[in-house]
């Protein structure tokens, strides 16, 4: 561990090299370059959000056998859990390095470890099954072009797919920031456009026949199911992308930026899914729902449609593969921040082959497993929230808790209360969550078939964190 991980990437010189790649690693983010400002976020996470897949969370959360109401009602829930992302990134704005650097205060640099592993691997899993999906967008658009779908298509739409993945995921920070942009813009108006198309659509009747479900045990697994796969999903890359904004920058200002920028297209999205389940009920079955959304829609829209998909998921994948590399970092190789991220690609297109090529009833059980790994990231969201509200906001993340280099003898490798905290959170939760690969002995009644689990284990590892940093604080004060 004793390296020079300040150096882990030399630092980009200002906006006139913003099309370069990303030159910093999971170093403090020089006072010079950090020129972004609060607005830089929105474009980020809305464009991160636009993909045509919150179409079949729409349709999962009318599954559950809720009314239109209740649907509506746990899509706009479910998307404001990205609050847990906007607040997050302010401490990004504050110690202008990445999320699980950052995390080093909490847990030690040796600590760290095992959080740091688990996000990787969640981040590569969900980047897996991006790019199966988005492999099966494109061979779908090279087909809608005249390329008949053979084993030569499937690989070159991945390899096509993952290399734009892979190119823009080594873009900096400025480039990031105009690619997601573009995006926003160009594939937002196209989504708004495959909405526009759905809404006729849509059954009224049968939709308003639907009786109200269980707020109990219907509409709170629902609304669990849904911020386990959005606000709680991206949470840990939240200062990944913050950490370049200036230090003036208002906190409420970057708040809300992200918030909404992840918010607002998630909602709407998810009530297009909504109501097109009403048209297409075997929607959240549908082995390629990507497919079964394009058949529902004029062939004159076919290419549209497609290009709105692909472009939808690259979106989302650029920013999980951005912040992969970075985690990739903290887990101790000595690499730079291109090295890693292409280190990330050949690991995520491996499993990625594995999925689409070989075992092609895997994508159900396989994000299952991700699940689990989602209570062991709720877990320690919950710590890292409280410890920036009772410890961080005054404190701040200075250099001797995250590097290495800057350590004093004093300082711990390991917290041993924050990682009890966090132990004790994922051990509630498994015993909470069902899976194919495991079932806890409590995971009955509102708790099965559900992700209660995920925000079980983020109540409890956040609420035996704070009263460990208060007993700790108050022991401090009285010595």
């Amino acid at each position: 561990m004793q390296r020079n991980e300040e150096m882990s990437g030399l630092s980009e010189q200002g906006s006139n090299q913003a099309w370069k790649f990303e030159q910093n690693g999971i170093n403090m983010v020089p006072e010079a370059e950090r020129t972004g400002r609060p607005r830089d976020l929105f474009p980020i996470w809305f464009a991160a959000n636009i993909g045509i897949l919150g179409i079949v969370y729409g349709a999962l959360i009318v599954a559950f056998g809720l009314n239109i109401f209740q649907s509506i009602l746990t899509a706009l829930v479910g998307a404001f859990s990205f609050m847990l992302v906007g607040y997050l990134s302010i401490a990004g704005r504050d110690g202008a390095a990445p999320m699980f650097t950052l995390s080093r205060a909490i847990f030690g640099i040796r600590g760290n470890f095992f959080p740091t592993l688990m996000s990787w691997i969640n981040l590569l899993g969900w980047e897996a099954v991006t790019i199966t999906t988005g492999t099966m967008s494109m061979m779908a658009l090279l087909s809608s072009l005249g390329l008949a779908q053979s084993g030569t298509s499937a690989v070159m739409s991945m390899l096509l797919f993952a290399a734009l993945v892979v190119l823009f995921g080594l873009l900096g920070q400025a480039t990031l920031i105009k690619l997601q942009s573009f995006l926003t813009w160009v594939f937002g108006g196209l989504t708004l456009m495959v909405i526009a198309l759905i809404i006729p659509q849509t059954d009224w009747q049968q939709l308003s026949s639907i009786p109200a479900g269980s707020w109990w045990t219907s509409f709170l697994p629902a609304v669990s199911i849904i911020m386990a796969g959005t606000g709680i999903s991206w949470a840990i890359t939240a200062s990944d992308y913050s950490r370049y904004q200036r230090k003036e920058a208002k906190g409420s200002a970057i708040f809300w930026n992200v918030t909404l920028g992840g918010a607002i297209p998630l909602f709407v999205i998810m009530t297009a899914g909504i109501l097109l389940s009403s048209a297409v009920p075997d929607l959240v079955s549908a082995g390629n729902p990507i497919e079964v959304i394009g058949a529902s829609l004029p062939r004159w829209m076919t290419i549209p449609y497609l290009l709105t998909a692909v472009g939808g998921l690259i979106a989302q994948a650029v920013l999980s593969l951005y912040s992969a590399g970075l985690n990739l970092q903290n887990l101790g190789l000595r690499i730079k921040r291109t090295i890693s991220v292409v280190f990330d690609a050949c690991v995520m297109i491996s499993v990625a082959t594995y999925v689409f090529f070989i075992e092609q009833d895997f994508m159900g059980p396989f994000q299952s497993f991700l699940i689990l790994i989602g209570v062991c990231l709720a877990s320690w969201e919950a710590i890292f929230m409280m410890d920036y509200i009772l410890i961080r906001k005054k404190a701040g993340y200075p250099k001797e808790l995250l590097y290495a280099k800057h350590q004093q003898p004093e300082t711990k490798q390991y917290n041993g209360a924050a990682l009890s905290c966090w132990l004790l959170g994922i051990m509630v939760g498994l015993l909470f969550t069902n899976s194919p690969f495991f079932n806890g002995p409590l995971a009955v009644g509102i708790f099965q078939d559900s992700s209660l689990g995920v925000l079980l284990s983020f109540f409890v590892s956040g609420l035996s964190y704070t009263i460990v940093a208060l007993v700790s604080k108050k022991t401090s004060t009285e010595a």
